[in-house]
């Protein structure tokens, strides 16, 4: 097979040094056509300078402001010429051979237009990674995870999740994306800011036909928790606003009224536990998120599936929070396979 051209964009802002610990892992990447662009988001720490002095292979785009993870994203877009391109964290270690998995898995398929490698953890490289273990699923109240991690609970890698398959979303960490699907259904959502933009991306993609899928056979290392940390409310926020965006945006409207009632209820019992636990600044911003959440619906109205259209559903139909702390299912292979409601997984 020919090596299509792959553009890897790499967004930061003030990173330099997990630019200087990553970057050159994918530098040394073997395969034979591909470019990198480092998007830099008006860094102050002399990450540019830094990577145009020791690497003069990467193009640079400067952006005048910190863009964020959407915007930062997009702005590269036109920069790049691959015929695939690849969103890559800062914080992403890769081995050598760790693009040629993804190209295959989606270049012989026109119908592919997104594809993940295995997300392990940089410091425990036997344990799946937060942002995006092996693919990603969403439960019929939109609450997301991964094969390999359910809320905090990561399971260690035994190889249990190395078929390659489709997945409803593809982690934004390391994300191979085919630009003409790309262009056809649109780039991150720039109102997200960061945050499940690539899971409404996938879903818009599953939307207009497309599959999304994970290629376990390439593996990657993610540091994690670069941009913000798990505790922080910011992210909290952006976790929940957005996620109540997503099924506005992607649910037929007679889904979302029934969808709605039920995450509102599961919410309800998320911020009991994070007051009960005395995180006060954690529930404010759940309470933000729904004002704001409500607040932007406005501008999704023209955009929504019209009730004709065919439904895309979460192919989980259980709950997961229910499963976790209820049940006490901790794994993906706890959850109950009569539960998930799959398209047919062509190879």
């Amino acid at each position: 097979m020919s090596a299509p051209p792959v553009s890897i964009i790499i967004v930061t802002w003030n990173a330099k040094e997990l630019v200087q610990t990553c970057l050159p892992s994918v530098v040394a990447t073997d395969y034979p056509n591909f470019e990198i662009i480092l998007a830099d988001n008006a860094s102050t720490d002399g990450t540019a300078a830094w990577v145009a002095r020791e690497h003069p292979e990467v193009k640079i785009v400067r952006h005048p402001g910190n863009w964020l993870f959407c915007r930062g994203n997009n702005a590269a877009l036109p920069h790049a010429s691959g015929r695939f391109v690849v969103l890559l964290n800062n914080d992403v270690e890769v081995p050598p051979g760790w693009l040629h998995p993804l190209v295959e898995a989606a270049a012989g398929r026109p119908d592919v237009a997104a594809v993940q490698p295995k997300l392990l953890q940089y410091d425990d490289r036997g344990r799946f990674e937060y942002a995006g273990g092996a693919g990603g699923f969403l439960d019929r109240a939109g609450y997301p995870f991964t094969r390999g991690r359910l809320f905090e609970t990561m399971e260690r890698d035994r190889g249990q999740y190395d078929d390659p398959r489709d997945v409803f979303w593809a982690t934004g960490a390391a994300l191979l994306l085919r630009r003409s699907a790309l262009d056809e259904v649109g780039p991150l959502d720039e109102r997200f800011e960061m945050h499940m933009e690539e899971i409404d991306l996938c879903w818009r993609l599953w939307r207009h036909g497309y599959r999304v899928r994970v290629a376990p056979e390439s593996t990657v290392y993610h540091i994690g928790g670069a941009s913000l940390p798990q505790s922080s409310p910011r992210k909290t926020y952006y976790n929940y606003r957005n996620s109540l965006l997503m099924l506005y945006k992607n649910l037929p409207p007679s889904a979302w009224r029934q969808t709605l009632p039920l995450r509102v209820a599961c919410d309800v019992a998320a911020l009991g536990r994070v007051l009960a636990q005395g995180r006060g600044r954690e529930a404010t911003a759940i309470l933000r998120a729904y004002r704001d959440a409500f607040r932007m619906r406005r501008h999704y109205h023209d955009t929504r599936p019209a009730p004709a259209d065919p439904a895309v559903l979460p192919f989980y139909r259980g709950l997961v929070p229910a499963d976790y702390f209820l049940r006490g299912r901790r794994t993906f292979a706890d959850l109950p396979r009569s539960r998930f409601v799959l398209p047919d997984d062509r190879p």
